[in-house]
């Protein structure tokens, strides 16, 4: 048995940020998850990384990580490497962040995102990270693609 659900690749570290709980509002310059408001989405670790480390900067400046801190958050980020379908996270309501959203209002978006530039993108709260027991080997796609998880990879699946 499967739990066929919707999946989005995420690049590194941003992946294991939002598997961690870490990252509460994804970003995007489009509403690709508007369609999947109350719905469960699967997480997959694409091969590539983020381009830039402002998400650094987020988490030692407005978070208040140490370095430390932040090495022990990206090794966990890695624990199942990439092309992996790594776990599933919760989609909130998907909207627009205002051009003239308070600077103290957009300091929370951006540490919830974990990313500065946040006006005019669409943002969508995730919540319930998880991770699977085991790593699910697929293939990446563009946009978002269906996946079926094994039951047994889900913690507390009915196989337990």
């Amino acid at each position: 048995m499967t739990l066929q659900v919707g999946c989005l690749s995420f690049r590194q570290p941003y992946a294991g940020l939002v598997l961690n709980g870490v990252k509460t509002i994804e970003t995007r310059w489009r509403p690709l998850l508007s369609g999947l408001n109350n719905c469960t989405l699967a997480v997959h670790i694409a091969q590539k990384d983020w381009e830039g480390d402002e998400w650094r900067d987020v988490l030692r400046d407005s978070i208040g990580m140490s370095e430390r801190q932040i090495e022990e958050l990206l090794v966990s980020g890695e624990r199942f490497g990439r092309g992996v379908v790594a776990g599933l996270v919760e989609v909130g309501e998907t909207w627009v962040c205002p051009n003239d959203v308070s600077r103290e209002e957009l300091g929370q978006l951006e540490k919830a995102a974990v990313l500065i530039g946040l006006e005019e993108k669409h943002l969508t709260h995730l919540s319930n990270p998880r991770w699977l027991r085991e790593p699910l080997y697929t293939r990446g796609h563009k946009d978002i693609w269906t996946v079926d998880i094994p039951l047994h990879l889900l913690s507390g699946s009915l196989s337990d």
